[in-house]
Order: structure tokens, then C-alpha cells, then sequence
């Protein structure tokens, strides 16, 4: 490229997305999520807020985490988090954490041969129970698009309980894309469909002993077109109530317990 010549509009697009992602930061709160945080090697450490009642709760933690906290009265604890969060006197400023390429998660990651695809899930809330569920069935990841899917945040990592912190969280550019790259690694990708006629246990003893992908959409509209056509196949858990479905966190835990006893 000549020295007068302007960078493609996609190169610009690309270079601010780096800076951004960069400079990017996330506040954690509440005595559990930080102390979990504190606790990580991994974890980029940036800014430590206690009131004195949590440092006395978090003292061994922020020792060994080697991180000098504030120490601030109750009535003026100024973070930016959303107020009305219950933080109980304890905000970490923190990196998000790096798992890592897709690759090395799925094929030679910790746990079982299993990884839970979320579409278009925003909800923290729901995407921290399934982080939760994760770790408990011993999946090796949860992986979600970039975009249009719940990012790291203190209430996800609050609901987590911990999770965020162990359990690998990766988010694609594209999730299809994700899907067939799982597929070529050998995983059997069954996408969650409540209106599908195969159950979800007749699929995983088909499936037999190959590493397996649970792809779940959100409530609501489900998965979308692409996602589903690139299933090997759409599965339901059947329920004998007549209420209706499970949410996509619950949903997560029944498959992930189905699975995981085979």
C-alpha cells in the first residue's frame, strides 16, 4: 500500500475492535465472584474496592491475590456497576479472561468430551446457571457468539457462583462457523428443539462415543435458521407435565446431566 493510500474501511473496522477489546474491563462484585477472581493466576487484577467488613471476609484472598484493596465506608461505595446490584462491600476491576482458541478448549481441554453452544443467549443471568451447570457435568466449554450473546459482567459471574473463573467461556465470531469446526474435530452437534421428534437420550446413545455439542437457543425464538441447519440433528427432552418447556438455563442442566451419564 502506497504511503497516501487510505486503509480499507474493514481494516479501520478491525484495528478499533482490537483497541477496544484492548481497553475493555469488567467489574466484578459480591464476596463469592471476587474472591474466586482473587483466587485465579489467570485473572488480571486492575482495581480492588472492600468496604472493611468484606476486607476482614476476603482478607486471606487478597494476600495471596498480592493486590492492595481500598478500603472504603459503606455510604460511599462508588463503583460503576448497576446500582441496586448487591455487591455486599466487594467490587474487583478485572480483564476478561483469555481461554484460548476453540481448538485446544475442545479437543485437549479439562473434562469430558462435551461443549455447550448457546445462540444468541443475552440473558447473564441464564448464561451464568449454564456456566454453573458446565463445571458441575464436567463440560470443557461453553462457547457463544462475539455478539448478541451476554458478555462478561459481575452479574453473570455473580450467578456463576465461581464458574466464570474455571470454567472456559469462549465467544466466536461466528457461531456456524464454530459448529463446523467442532464437527470436523468429531463432535455431534444436537441442537435442543422442543417441537423435534428424536429425544435428546435416543440421540446420545446414537452418538455413541463421540464427543458431543448441546446447541441451545434462546427463549423465545430458539435457535435460528443457520444454527439449526447446521445440527446433525434437532433433539427434545421430552416432559411429561403439560406446563410448557424448561428455561435454557434448566434446559442446559437436564441435557448436560443426560449426557454426561452415558
Amino acid at each position: 500500500m502506497s504511503g497516501g493510500a487510505k486503509k480499507p474501511a474493514w481494516v479501520i473496522d478491525k484495528e478499533r475492535a482490537k483497541r477496544a477489546a484492548a481497553s475493555e474491563t469488567v467489574w466484578l462484585f459480591g464476596l463469592h465472584a471476587v474472591r474466586d477472581a482473587l483466587l485465579n493466576p489467570a485473572r488480571q487484577k486492575l482495581r480492588l474496592v472492600l468496604t472493611k467488613n468484606a476486607f476482614d471476609k476476603l482478607e486471606d484472598a487478597v494476600s495471596q491475590a498480592g493486590i492492595e484493596p481500598e478500603i472504603v465506608d459503606p455510604r460511599k461505595f462508588s463503583v460503576p456497576i448497576d446500582e441496586g446490584s448487591v455487591h455486599q462491600g466487594a467490587a474487583l476491576e478485572v480483564k476478561p479472561l483469555n481461554w484460548g482458541k476453540l481448538a485446544d478448549v475442545a479437543i485437549s481441554g479439562l473434562g469430558a468430551p462435551l461443549v455447550v453452544l448457546l445462540d444468541r443467549v443475552t440473558d447473564p443471568h441464564n448464561v451464568g446457571a449454564v456456566l454453573r451447570s458446565a463445571e458441575v457435568f464436567g463440560a470443557r466449554a461453553v462457547i457463544a457468539p462475539r455478539h448478541h450473546s451476554a458478555p462478561e459482567t459481575g452479574a453473570l459471574a455473580k450467578t456463576a457462583s465461581g464458574a466464570l473463573e474455571r470454567q472456559p467461556y469462549l465467544r466466536v465470531t461466528n457461531l456456524a462457523e464454530a459448529m463446523d469446526e467442532l464437527r470436523e474435530m468429531g463432535f455431534v452437534l444436537l441442537g435442543l428443539d422442543g417441537e423435534a421428534e428424536v429425544t435428546l437420550a435416543e440421540a446420545v446413545v446414537e452418538a455413541g462415543t463421540r464427543p458431543i455439542g448441546l446447541v441451545m437457543g434462546a427463549e423465545g425464538p430458539g435457535l435460528r435458521e443457520k444454527t439449526r441447519e447446521t445440527c446433525d440433528r434437532l433433539v427434545r427432552i421430552p416432559y411429561p407435565g403439560g406446563f410448557g418447556s424448561l428455561n435454557v438455563s434448566n434446559a442446559a442442566a437436564v441435557a448436560l446431566y443426560a449426557v454426561s451419564q452415558r
